[in-house]
């Protein structure tokens, strides 16, 4: 499924309809912008542990739009363009290198071709109530991420008391690292149980480029 990532609001109730139609417990895991979405999806019941894939994991208040309003000096700044009618997107001609670096060429520049609207009203979309205040998380750090400097992911997962792995690679480590995402997503089975526990993980990844897309991984099987 497909959230429509043009407010937060959308995308929460979205997700938590898909977590509704789950029979738990459940692995919530969320890329980028989708920190943001599981961040408030995860106080849904059923959500019991929350997985951050170099992803924003913002306290009450904050936003993405708040979270990368002020960069450190000499921090990579994500080459969003100017909103259109409401929406960004990516600056095309600098996608693969802020975005996709460790990526093929010709798949990040399919990436870069095919990117959907992201909503100014789901970039400036604020938390309420962080899941991560009252459910265990982990935390991936991309350490060649131009898109959310790594210190910024190692703040983020600090503040959350995330237990946190770090890898090599850029913004799109789902796409060039996928074994590093299921490890991670493995990990929290066996912290909860053993594979034979009844788990269900719902991924979702908000790249730029992709609508924030959850998958249904029973027993860590992921399609999509």
């Amino acid at each position: 499924m497909q959230n429509p990532t043009i407010t937060l609001a959308d995308d929460v109730a979205v997700t938590n309809r898909t977590i509704d139609a789950q029979d738990g417990p459940l692995v919530l895991v969320g890329h980028s912008y989708g920190g943001v979405v599981i961040t408030e999806a995860g106080n849904n019941p059923k959500v019991a542990r929350l997985a951050y894939i170099e992803a924003f994991a913002p306290d009450s208040g904050e936003s993405v739009g708040s979270l990368i309003k002020d960069p450190v000096p000499g921090a990579p700044v994500p080459p969003i363009l100017p909103p259109q009618a409401g929406f960004v997107f990516l600056n095309r001609s600098k996608f693969a290198a802020s975005f996709a670096a460790d990526v093929e060429p010709e798949l990040a520049a399919f990436m870069a071709d095919s990117q959907v609207p992201w909503g100014l009203d789901a970039l400036n979309g604020r938390a309420t109530k962080p899941a991560w205040k009252s459910k265990p998380s982990w935390y991936l750090v991309s350490r060649d991420d131009k898109m959310i400097p790594p210190d910024g992911q190692r703040a983020m997962s600090k503040r959350a008391r995330s237990k946190t792995i770090e890898v090599k690679g850029s913004h799109s480590v789902y796409v060039s690292q996928p074994e590093a995402v299921a490890d991670l997503i493995a990990e929290q089975h066996r912290a909860k149980n053993s594979w034979r526990s009844r788990f269900a993980a719902l991924a979702c990844r908000r790249s730029i480029e992709t609508a924030c897309s959850f998958i249904v991984a029973p027993g860590c099987r992921s399609s999509g």
